[in-house]
């Protein structure tokens, strides 16, 4: 007779008095002691993470009873995904921006994109939408949002506009972002056929898709950039979407997000040969950040600037208005030099995907081992997954990012000692980042591995058909809490698919639901907020982007929950595969 192991901690999912929706409700207390902090108080980011964070463990110990080592290496575990790969792929990715703020190539670069349109409106879209797409396909995890960042204020946006425009348009691509990984991880968790998860994402993520150019446009320049420059805006939304559903639908979901981003670039710059917006809403000078306007003919083409008289007095950007002229595109080998390092990413990571050398990389830089200190199973007598760790150190994207960056310095011709101290800059300005995202990932390990997490779930199971308007609330709040989809995927998906079953819901709906839903908290995740601040120099103003987006993401989340209700329904029931 085998003895029960004196270290194992079984979970318990109704350990407050034994009763279900007291338990769930001291679950929740972390996640709104973070959210209060951050949105009420106004509290930096760090501090309100490890404040979470310390409740969140003696919860676990006082409330869950887990043991007092097994807590805090669950904290430990936490921390050090938040290190590896999360920060890893951020420091790796601002240090190829600042590679090259050092160079002549960045004012360059934002010549390029302004001699493209120098509408700040249309700029929002090819930027933030269409490129930060591309790159969330390729590499995901808080890159897409910092690169775009900068790209922006490469444009001549301002820190704070640019910040929310990038994380805003991040929602997009996200259920399919970094080769699909979300629904591979869904897949992984619940069993359920990759196909149909990749189906029913998307049927549901192009809805979202489809608004988010509007509201970039509105969120530039208000109610006259909605009016001025929707047709492109809605064009942008649609192709995306289109692309979405028919790549994922029909083609090969690893590449849904490459092929609709690709496609979506390929229509707005056609339609921008034949249309242009009545006035150009721009700035005069990237340095400056000011906002300008220049008239267009009654065809809608671009015309010799106007007199300052004519300007508009309904600025888009806070700052002067001036006028401007369209910026002069530099030479065809300054381009290339100056858009090379982006170039550079893309071919690495494409490089990485081809099937023989990503299993070449995963056979030669793979190791899998269960982390210290950890002996938990669930009360069903299952281990729980978050236990053990894959480091994939060689082919994890923020090693390709640093590759991408070795070979950035190499074509800038930037020496070793030059390429080091960047390197260190941008280490110091993460500092509180770091701190924030691995204080984060600890409150999320802690809270899975002592059961907290199972006892909101299970809580929320209880409520029968009515899951269904649930279902994507739990997507978004793991999305919110954890930064990424394919984390809230791996600890929601498989609790999604229990309910469901338990309820009489599509067990296929509810836990596409999950992802599609969950991309909406990702604009409102601290990790995220993190990495946009930092990105525009922003850092501790975390609190500051959250305020002005969570009207936004509540309201895009309650719109897909009412698609999700209805396709549990016979009357978008069709939908579902």
């Amino acid at each position: 007779m085998l003895l029960p192991r004196s270290d194992l901690f079984v979970q318990i999912t109704d350990p407050i008095f034994g009763n279900l929706l007291l338990s769930a409700l001291c679950a929740a207390l972390p996640l709104v002691l973070l959210f209060v902090l951050l949105g009420v108080f106004r509290m930096k980011a760090h501090k309100a993470a490890l404040a979470s964070l310390l409740l969140s463990i003696v919860l676990a110990i006082v409330g869950w009873q887990m043991p007092v080592g097994q807590a805090l290496s669950a904290a430990a575990a936490g921390a050090f995904y938040g290190l590896f790969p999360i920060l890893w792929i951020l420091v790796n990715a601002l240090w190829i921006y600042k590679l090259t703020v050092a160079t002549p190539w960045f004012e360059v670069l934002g010549r390029t994109i302004r001699s493209i349109t120098n509408d700040l409106r249309i700029l929002s879209i090819l930027i933030a939408f269409c490129f930060g797409a591309l790159l969330e396909s390729l590499a995901g995890f808080g890159a897409p949002v910092a690169i775009s960042a900068a790209m922006l204020m490469a444009a001549g946006m301002k820190p704070l506009k640019s910040a929310l425009v990038s994380l805003l348009a991040n929602t997009a691509p996200v259920a399919f972002g970094a080769m699909a990984a979300p629904i591979i991880a869904l897949n992984g968790v619940t069993g359920l056929p990759i196909h149909d998860l990749a189906q029913m994402a998307g049927r549901q993520t192009p809805f979202i898709a489809v608004l988010v150019p509007l509201i970039l446009v509105f969120m530039v320049d208000g109610k006259r950039g909605l009016k001025q420059t929707w047709p492109v805006a809605l064009v942008a939304g649609l192709v995306f979407g289109l692309a979405q559903f028919v790549t994922s639908n029909y083609l090969a979901v690893e590449l849904t997000d490459v092929v609709a981003a690709v496609v979506t670039v390929a229509a707005v710059l056609t339609m921008l040969r034949f249309w242009q917006p009545r006035e150009i809403i721009g700035v005069t000078d990237a340095a400056s950040h000011d906002s300008a306007v220049a008239s267009a003919g009654p065809t809608g083409r671009r015309t010799a600037s106007v007199s300052a008289s004519s300007v508009t007095s309904t600025a888009p950007v806070t700052g002067s208005t001036a006028v401007m002229e369209k910026t002069t595109r530099p030479p065809a080998r300054q381009v290339w030099k100056a858009i090379a390092p982006y170039l550079i990413i893309m071919g690495i990571f494409s490089i990485a995907q081809i099937p023989a050398v990503k299993a070449w990389l995963g056979a030669v830089g793979s190791v899998t081992f269960a982390w210290p200190g950890l002996d938990v199973v669930t009360a069903a007598g299952d281990p729980v997954a978050a236990q053990s760790f894959k480091l994939d150190h060689i082919k994890a994207t923020g090693t390709l990012l640093m590759l991408s960056g070795i070979v950035t310095m190499i074509m800038y011709r930037m020496s070793i000692r030059r390429g080091l101290a960047i390197y260190w800059q941008t280490l110091v300005q993460l500092r509180w980042t770091i701190v924030t995202v691995t204080s984060v990932l600890s409150l999320s390990f802690v809270m899975n591995l002592s059961g907290q997490t199972n006892s909101l779930g299970v809580a929320l199971a209880t409520t029968g058909v009515f899951f269904a308007v649930l279902s994507p609330v739990i997507g978004w709040l793991g999305v919110a809490l954890t930064g990424s989809d394919t984390s809230s995927n791996s600890l929601f998906g498989q609790l999604q698919v229990a309910a469901a079953t338990q309820t009489g819901l599509s067990p296929v709906l509810m836990a596409a639901a999950n992802s599609s839903a969950g991309v909406l908290g990702k604009m409102l995740s601290v990790q995220n907020l993190a990495v946009a601040a930092a990105a525009v120099g922003m850092a501790g103003e975390e609190g500051t982007l959250f305020r002005k987006l969570i009207g936004w993401s509540l309201g895009l989340l309650v719109l897909i929950t009412a698609l999700i209700v209805l396709q549990s329904t016979p009357i978008l029931g069709w939908m579902v595969p």
